[in-house]
């Protein structure tokens, strides 16, 4: 058998649906009752249960407790909300779609003849003469006095009804803030409020939740005032729906907000933005809890049955959607894209989710797949898969079936996508053959290199990759040049008659993902998001591809040098046209002759100024990722995806398509070691001890460069450090000898060292001098 042996020498996915109530037709069907609040089982969170005080009761002892209302209904334009004595006479909430597979957006058209009213002007909003000081001083009180009687009366008033939440916490009542860039909340005292609450007794917290029903069940006239949109906020972020016992009415916060409009939601997803990390990622983590507890809940009896319920998990995840969009609008983003994850996903059926978004699209039955950015890329990873493995399969059993109708005799070899290479013209071989058998491209790849004996169980595929990539990355080929300052690579601008290997290298990519071979290729994030950009090959052979937006922030991940120039033009106080003396032109070397190129029209006679600088360079930076690569990208655009032409990849976000096919480059040598395998050593050895000792001593770049001389790549697999395989041998050699390592098995052969130091000596060396497959 042949092998590597090396020694020593890291789209947006599609439109979400809203979920909304179906017009109504005939007799409008029974509605969903709000059902009691029950105690938080093992599953909920801290919060309503601190210290010593009881749960909370259920919904009717909530409303039997509290105390009379204040008689202030003369101050306001809001109708009077009334406290039913008995859970079974309380105006029951209509669910947020009646039928799940309707998900169209509300409108006023669509609303029932009871919700139909002209537009009302903003309401007078309550006087609430408390500010955040008068209210941490009433907080501070109780430690001395125990008395609550203020805090109480304060949270009573203030979580009676929307107008006086907008009261209580509205910066100015006599300015309107309607505008997307400020909320118009103060949002230290919301944070305040919030804060003191979980410690109140447990009356305090009941009187919270009463106001809050009973807002919920206010009768809507007409849209939403922005005072509406201000409340909803604010009650999104009450702690209190960490417990389970609140759900109930957690579902109905979140059914009112998924149904309102998209002007609405606009407005929602700016205020969103404006909130700190903390806010944010918890109310980010409090809905993924929510649809993980409803999907999986500790007691099902703590919650309505999901027949009853079934619009609770689109609500929940179209709130989510909108916090998502949030993040994207935030440069940095408040929190990692990665936060939005929810595990408990990748225990539910994907491939249902998966093949009921491809049959229903956005637009009837809900799938997470309406909401990519909750499923996880190694769930993500298992839907391709799978995917994948569905299509070898069809393709395979087309071409059985095709033999034995004209009577031929089945091979097994037609089942496999078949390499046959030779070393010394691995890249023309590897081009001819891939062209030759592009319809076998989906099927299970397997490598021969002609004239070496040897049956390829994933060594010789994994070898063909390395040397593949290695040979058409080189310098010397011409076909990409490396960035020394980035560190990666980016395509050659240079014209050519035949763009054939740059297809080639998109065909490598593909079937790196197709065949879960994890690929070390250093492409900049921006070469990803062309890659998605379509995510689905257009009908049309005359619409372009490989085009997307670009600024400076993508072109510093290529040639940091020419950014911070280019932001400087931008910046600069000085006269642009007389120091810079620049047009609208730019000049690039190409096999020794400079060649320039017009970024406009006439842009040779178009100087460049203070006022056209910005225009200047949003031409720059598009010409050098997308125009004058633009052949060549879209070449390789086609060869990736005439292997991966799945819907699939709708579902991926620019970095997870890195991620698939270069791995991740968060390492954890711990789940290395426990995953680890040994031939001739036991993990009890004394030198297999040292070496886990030093490996785990190591700084990053060491442990980088370890994984690099004994897999090929210094990033991980999706599935983790278990997916690697790691072994490492005993190697029967003397212990002045380096170690050596085969990139195509994913092993060490690692001498018998009787010492530590030894040991550690030999392997530094081993890892920090090793260059492709001999001496550096």
């Amino acid at each position: 058998m042949s092998e590597t042996d090396r020694v020593p020498s890291p789209a947006a996915p599609p439109a979400v649906a809203a979920a909304a109530p179906e017009e109504r037709k005939g007799k409008e069907p029974e509605r969903e009752k709000l059902p009691p609040i029950v105690s938080a089982g093992a599953g909920a969170t801290a919060g309503l249960d601190r210290g010593s005080q009881g749960q909370i009761s259920t919904f009717s002892s909530v409303i039997s407790t509290v105390g009379q209302k204040k008689e202030a209904a003369e101050n306001r334009s809001s109708p009077t909300h009334l406290v039913f004595p008995n859970i079974k006479n309380v105006r029951d909430l209509p669910p947020i779609c009646l039928d799940v597979r309707q998900k169209q957006r509300l409108s006023t058209d669509a609303l029932s003849s009871e919700m139909k009213a002209p537009v009302l002007p903003d309401p007078v909003l309550p006087i609430q003469p408390k500010t955040m000081k008068d209210f941490q001083e009433d907080v501070e009180k109780v430690n001395s006095s125990g008395d609550w009687k203020t805090v109480y009366d304060f949270y009573l008033t203030t979580f009676d009804s929307f107008p006086e939440l907008n009261a209580a916490f509205k910066k100015d009542a006599t300015t309107s803030f309607n505008t997307i860039e400020d909320s118009g909340i103060n949002a230290k005292f919301v944070n305040a409020v919030y804060d003191a609450l979980l410690n109140t007794p447990q009356d305090i917290q009941k009187t919270v939740l009463k106001g809050i029903i009973n807002s919920l069940l206010r009768e809507w006239k007409g849209p939403r005032t922005k005072d509406d949109l201000r409340a909803y906020f604010i009650l999104l972020q009450n702690p209190q729906f960490n417990n389970t016992s609140t759900y109930v009415i957690y579902a109905h916060l979140l059914r009112q907000i998924a149904t309102l409009v998209e002007a609405d939601h606009h407005f929602l997803v700016h205020w969103f933005k404006k909130l700190s990390q903390k806010r944010f990622k918890q109310l980010v983590e409090r809905l993924l809890q929510f649809i993980s507890l409803r999907l999986f809940p500790a007691k099902p009896e703590e919650f309505p049955p999901i027949t009853k319920c079934s619009w609770w998990i689109p609500s929940a995840s179209k709130v989510l959607a909108l916090l998502n969009t949030a993040n994207s609008l935030v440069h940095p983003p408040l929190i990692p894209y990665t936060d939005f994850y929810n595990s408990t996903l990748d225990h539910i059926d994907l491939m249902e989710e998966y093949h009921t978004w491809q049959s229903f699209g956005n637009s009837h039955r809900f799938s997470f797949c309406q909401y990519p950015f909750v499923i996880s890329i190694a769930a993500k990873k298992i839907i391709i898969q799978r995917d994948s493995e569905q299509q070898m399969i069809n393709i395979a059993r087309q071409s059985l079936v095709d033999k034995v109708s004209r009577r031929q005799r089945p091979d097994m070899n037609m089942l496999f996508l078949n390499m046959k290479v030779r070393r010394t013209h691995l890249v023309s071989d590897s081009l001819d053959e891939l062209t030759r058998k592009r319809a076998d491209l989906k099927k299970k790849l397997k490598v021969t290199f002609v004239g070496e004996a040897g049956l390829d169980m994933g060594g010789l595929t994994k070898e063909w990759f390395l040397l593949l990539i290695r040979q058409i990355f080189h310098p010397d080929y011409g076909m990409f040049t490396y960035h020394k300052d980035s560190h990666c690579h980016w395509f050659s601008s240079f014209k050519c008659d035949n763009y054939s290997e740059f297809r080639l290298v998109g065909i490598l990519m593909g079937l790196a993902v197709y065949n879960s071979i994890t690929l070390d290729i250093r492409f900049p994030p921006c070469c990803y998001k062309k890659l998605l950009s379509p995510p689905i090959v257009p009908s049309d052979q005359n619409t372009p591809v490989g085009i997307c937006s670009v600024t400076t922030d993508d072109l510093c991940q290529i040639m940091p040098e020419l950014a911070h120039g280019l932001s400087e033009l931008l910046s600069y106080e000085g006269n642009v046209e007389e120091d810079f003396y620049s047009t609208f032109q730019v000049f690039q070397e190409e096999f020794g002759i400079i060649k320039s190129y017009n970024l406009k029209p006439g842009g040779d006679k178009i100087p460049v100024t203070n006022q056209n600088r910005k225009e200047y360079v949003q031409l720059y930076v598009d010409f050098l990722l997308n125009k004058s690569i633009y052949k060549q990208f879209a070449a390789f655009y086609y060869g990736f995806h005439s292997v991966c032409a799945s819907n699939a990849l709708m579902l991926l976000r620019p970095e997870e398509v890195e991620i698939l096919v270069c791995g991740s480059p968060e390492l954890d040598m711990h789940a290395l070691q426990r995953s680890t395998q040994y031939d001739g050593y036991a993990k009890t050895d004394l030198t297999i001890r040292y070496f886990w000792d030093v490996v785990l001593g190591f700084p990053l770049d060491l442990q980088k460069k370890l994984l690099h001389f004994t897999t090929g790549s210094d990033r991980v697999p999706v599935g983790g450090m278990a997916d690697l395989n790691f072994k490492i041998s005993k190697n029967e050699t003397s212990t002045n000898w380096l170690p050596v390592a085969h990139t195509c098995f994913n092993q060490l052969c690692l001498p018998p060292y009787k010492s530590k130091k030894d040991l550690k000596q030999k392997l530094i060396i081993g890892i920090s001098n090793s260059e492709g497959f001999g001496l550096e």
